[in-house]
């Protein structure tokens, strides 16, 4: 198993996993449209040893309160679902949240499950004014600080790219 930035040859493993992992198409044609319009900031797979995909994170940009504050949001997560509860997700976390920071990025957000991504050090966003715009997610919409000065004068909305309106 190797854990490593995506690569342009990645492009229809991860088409395939995600429509595999969700059972339908929206995440991965939304991984496509973001990519086609350099949304993706950052995506991370999960290789076997013959060089499939079976786990993949995506980064993509988001704003807070209009503004860009070097935030992203983490989603899609997918891995295999024959490998799933063996940490393959875990690690493709660890291994986007240190590449981030070391990328100079100030935050990351998530909208998931708090006691999953609570493992990784995620917190409520809504306990620092935080929020998105889909309703009834405040218990699931979560941040991860990377940069000491990431909250500074940050509340309000965080918008994620508009691709994410149409899964």
């Amino acid at each position: 198993m190797l854990i490593r930035v995506e690569i342009p040859v990645d492009a229809a493993g991860i088409d395939n996993l995600l429509r595999q992992a969700f059972g339908r198409d929206g995440e991965a044609d939304l991984v496509q449209r973001l990519r086609e319009d350099g949304l993706l900031t950052l995506g991370v797979v999960a290789t076997d040893d013959e060089g499939g995909v079976v786990g993949y994170a995506a980064f993509t940009p988001v704003d807070v309160h209009g503004e860009d504050r070097q935030w992203v949001g983490l989603g899609p997560l997918a891995v295999d679902e024959s490998l799933r509860r063996q940490g393959i997700g875990e690690k493709l976390i660890y291994e986007g949240l240190d590449s981030l920071n070391e990328f100079g990025y100030a935050a990351v957000v998530v909208l998931g499950d708090p006691e999953y991504y609570g493992r990784f050090g995620f917190k409520r966003a809504a306990s620092h004014n935080l929020h998105c715009k889909w309703p009834d997610t405040e218990q699931h919409f979560q941040l991860y600080v990377l940069a000491d000065n990431a909250l500074e004068g940050a509340s309000g909305l965080v918008e994620y790219p508009p691709h994410f309106d149409h899964i």
